[in-house]
C-alpha cells in the first residue's frame, strides 16, 4: 500500500476481556478484546498494546433438548487506533480460496475453534453450551487497506521547559470500574480504558465512564494537587 497506513491482512493479537456463553448471550451483545501487542506503521504505533477491540454477537442459542448443543456466533468488528478512530477487522487473514475455505473450516472444527471468513466468528466448545472464556487469545486481521493521517500519530512537539512546567502541574487520577474495560472520557474526550491512571490539569472536569450494555457513569471533579481515585460501579442499562 502506498502512503501511511495499515495493509489488508495485518495481524492484530487480541485477548477476550470477559467470558461469554451461549447460555446467556443475546444477539447484539458486544464482546470486548484487549490488544496484546503494539501494531506499527513506518515505526509509528497506530494500534497500542492495551487498547480495545470489539466483536458483536450475531446469533446465540442456549443448549436445547434432545442433546442439541447451543450456538454462539461472534463477528469480529473493529479496533481502536491511537488517534481515537477505528479500523475494521476480520477473523481470517485471507478471504480468498474457494473450496479451500470449506476444507480449512472442517479442519478447525476438530480443534474446537472455528473461523468463518464470510462472517468472522469463532466458537469454543464447552459441554452443551458454547463458551468463549475470558483470556482466550486470537489473532484478527485488518480488513482492507486502511489509509491514515500520519500527523495524527506523531507526538506533539512541545518546548521542553513548557512541558516540564505543565507536567509538574498535572494531577494523576486513577479510574477503575466494575466491570472493567470501559471507556474513560475527560470533558467529552476519550483518554483510555478502565483501569487507567490519567493525567488531568488543575480545575473542574467531568469524568465519564461508558461501557456497552451499562448505564453511563459520570462525576464532576475539582482537581488541584495530589492523587485522586475514582471507582465506577456500572449498572446494567434498562432494557
Amino acid at each position: 500500500m502506498q502512503g501511511f497506513g495499515l495493509e489488508d491482512g495485518t495481524p492484530v493479537k487480541l485477548r477476550t476481556a470477559r467470558t461469554i456463553s451461549s447460555a446467556d448471550a443475546h444477539p447484539g451483545d458486544t464482546l470486548d478484546f484487549e490488544v496484546l501487542e503494539d501494531v506499527m506503521a513506518k515505526n509509528t504505533i497506530v494500534i497500542p498494546k492495551g487498547g480495545i477491540a470489539w466483536g458483536t454477537v450475531t446469533e446465540a442459542q442456549p443448549k436445547r433438548r434432545m442433546g442439541r448443543g447451543g450456538k454462539l456466533d461472534v463477528n469480529i468488528d473493529s479496533v481502536r487506533l491511537v488517534d481515537g478512530e477505528k479500523a475494521a477487522l476480520r477473523a481470517v487473514k485471507d478471504t480468498k480460496g474457494g473450496g479451500h475455505v470449506g476444507a480449512m473450516t472442517g479442519a478447525m472444527v476438530a480443534t474446537s475453534i472455528v473461523f468463518f471468513p464470510a462472517a468472522p466468528l469463532f466458537l469454543f466448545m464447552h459441554g452443551k453450551d458454547i463458551t468463549i472464556p475470558k483470556g482466550t487469545e486470537i489473532t484478527a486481521y485488518i480488513s482492507g487497506d486502511t489509509r491514515l493521517d500520519e500527523a495524527k500519530f506523531q507526538p506533539a512537539k512541545t518546548d521542553t521547559t513548557t512541558a516540564a512546567i505543565t507536567n509538574a502541574a498535572m494531577t494523576l487520577v486513577d479510574v477503575a470500574s466494575t466491570p472493567p474495560g470501559a471507556d474513560i472520557e475527560v470533558d467529552g474526550k476519550f483518554v483510555g480504558n478502565t483501569p487507567s491512571s490519567i493525567s488531568v490539569s488543575p480545575g473542574d472536569h467531568e469524568i465519564t465512564v461508558k461501557k456497552s450494555g451499562f448505564a453511563v457513569w459520570d462525576k464532576k471533579v475539582s482537581v488541584s494537587t495530589g492523587h485522586i481515585n475514582l471507582s465506577a460501579d456500572l449498572t446494567p442499562a434498562s432494557q
